[in-house]
């Protein structure tokens, strides 16, 4: 394994960590909820206080409710020892569902929450069965006043054919609550926006996209030797919209061994839906390995990466990339693959400016699946630190969106139901026990960031090279500032780098296609002995760069 070196305040180089953990990393953030102002801050908890307080009980029915209300249950939880929720009261005919009836079970039209008001806002509460065993309290907030939900079976029916068998499961008492789903009004339309439901994973869609890629409220050492730990959500606040074009608001409540936490999710419907995440983290214990912004998608086979694909589509993939403004401003590419064994990738900064899964193939052709629209998939993009609109960290500091690493995980699938690549966001320094941090940041979900006048990757493809063991990659990129107004291509010089491994000498070269405003690299790569191999290409002219980045590791 490679270990982590110390980050370069603007260089994003790739850290091969296929076989092991980097060093501890965490942060510390002022105050964001509500507004508050920013400056440096940690709030020591002190042991006593600790020590002493008394499990926090959840708002009764009438309670008031604002904007510190679950910010203080966190408070409250991580003052005291973890104590983890009975999963194993779910009805034996719930869980066993196959997932099909689990998913066929669906909350009647008339009794969807505030199904029909102005602000085009309805919520669907959905009960525990199959593997979503957790259980959730769920809230409406009306009026600065809490409501408890309440579960009615009678409010339920079989969403499709193979949802009876689910119906059949439904008993009268109350299962418990796994999570929600949300609905929301595009334009004229209404369609599924947001779900909630499975330790802390959430998605959103814009408008007419299907649901792919997962939103992690909070990563505890992903692909630790240690172990994953997996915060979950233990109770969920809905805020009813005061206007009828405002956001929803959802406040939650989540739990874990090491910390307990309070998000604040300001949620927008759109063709790109928003949603605005202010957060507080209580730690109970030490937290070196901590994950923000994290994302999850499957990526089974594609153009470059076909390895075992036996398969008559041409693709299979929620996200073709991950994407990633540095914050040095500049934009990297880096084309997720589906390798043989486990590949972490660490992609180091100060102040990135944005990172994300990204869905760049949107024709239908590129996947030739008539059963899954993978080309309607959302791309979801991270905007560190401007969700609340303010200055990160105090003098000298910029919190937990300074020094640190765009992390990437991807996993060896066999199955395209598999979130096999995974992207986050890895502070660097640890954080002790005992203490309080905020962070925030902004999410778009829907449609990909712009790249500005650069040209940017729009093709990945790699086979058999002229000769054992060489690799032949073929990368194209699009864009006016490739070609003059007439349709010439302008004078390009490649940076084109392996390491290890050798480009081979007089194989590089450049087709241009003018009437899509492409430039294709053609090059072989011969790694010789090696394992793994990183490459970088970029065009430039005239010395100054005018595409993204492209990265690749190259494995076996």
């Amino acid at each position: 394994m490679t270990q982590a070196t110390e980050p370069s305040t603007r260089d994003a180089r790739p850290i091969d960590r296929s076989h092991g953990p980097s060093d501890g990393i965490c942060f510390d953030r002022r105050r964001l909820i509500g507004g508050a102002a920013a400056g440096a801050a940690l709030a020591l908890l002190p042991a006593a206080a600790r020590a002493e307080a008394a499990p926090p009980a959840l708002p009764a029915a009438g309670s008031p409710f604002s904007d510190a209300t679950v910010p203080d249950l966190a408070r409250a939880l991580g003052n005291r020892p973890f104590a983890g929720q009975p999963a194993n009261d779910v009805p034996d005919a719930l869980k066993n569902l196959p997932r099909e009836a689990y998913e066929g079970i669906r909350l009647r039209s008339e009794a969807l929450i505030w199904g029909g008001e102005p602000h085009g806002f309805a919520v669907e509460p959905l009960v525990r069965g199959f593997y979503y065993t957790d259980r959730v309290a769920l809230f409406l907030v009306e009026d600065g006043v809490v409501r408890p939900v309440v579960y009615e079976r009678g409010h339920y029916e079989a969403g499709s054919e193979v949802g009876v068998a689910g119906m059949a499961a439904l008993p009268e008492t109350d299962p418990g609550f796994s999570g929600l789903r949300i609905r929301a009004r595009f334009g004229e339309r209404h369609q599924d926006f947001a779900v909630f439901q499975g330790a802390c994973f959430y998605r959103l869609v814009g408008q007419g996209q299907e649901f792919g890629v997962n939103g992690r409220a909070l990563m505890l050492r992903p692909a630790d030797p240690r172990g994953e730990e997996f915060p979950r959500w233990r109770a969920l606040f809905v805020e009813r919209p005061r206007t009828p074009d405002g956001p929803l608001v959802i406040h939650a409540l989540i739990d874990s061994d090491s910390l307990a936490a309070a998000l604040r999710l300001e949620l927008r419907p759109g063709e790109t839906s928003t949603a605005t995440v202010t957060a507080t983290l209580v730690t109970r214990k030490a937290i070196d390995h901590l994950g923000l912004g994290g994302m999850q998608a499957p990526f089974l086979f594609g153009p470059h990466d076909r390895r075992g694909a036996d398969d008559a589509r041409a693709a299979v993939y929620a996200a073709g990339g991950l994407q990633i403004r540095n914050g040095g401003g500049e934009a990297i590419w880096r084309p997720v693959r589906n390798p043989e064994t486990l590949q972490i990738s660490g992609f180091l900064d100060n102040g990135p400016q944005g990172f994300g899964l990204i869905q760049r193939d949107r024709s239908p052709t590129t996947f030739e699946d008539h059963l899954h629209p993978w080309e309607r998939c959302p791309s979801l993009w991270v905007e560190p630190g401007e969700a609340a609109g303010v200055k990160e960290g105090g003098e000298g500091s910029a919190g937990p969106w300074g020094e640190g690493a765009v992390t990437l995980l991807e996993i060896p699938s066999d199955a395209e139901i598999n979130e096999n690549v995974i992207a986050y966001w890895r502070p660097k320094a640890a954080l002790p026990a005992g203490q309080e941090i905020r962070v925030a940041y902004r999410q778009n979900w829907g449609g990909e960031p712009s790249v500005g006048p650069l040209a940017r990757v729009t093709g990945t493809r790699s086979g058999r090279g002229g000769a054992t063991p060489r690799r032949l990659f073929l990368v194209d990129f699009t864009g006016d500032v490739l070609f003059t107004p007439e349709g010439a291509m302008v004078p390009l010089d490649t940076v084109l780098i392996a390491g290890p491994g050798r480009i081979v000498e007089g194989a590089t070269r450049w087709i241009a296609r003018p009437e899509t405003r492409t430039v294709r690299v053609a090059f072989e790569l011969d790694p010789g002995s090696e394992r793994a191999v990183e490459l970088r290409l970029a065009l430039k002219t005239e010395g100054r760069q005018i595409t993204e980045t492209w990265l690749y590791r190259w494995t076996p």
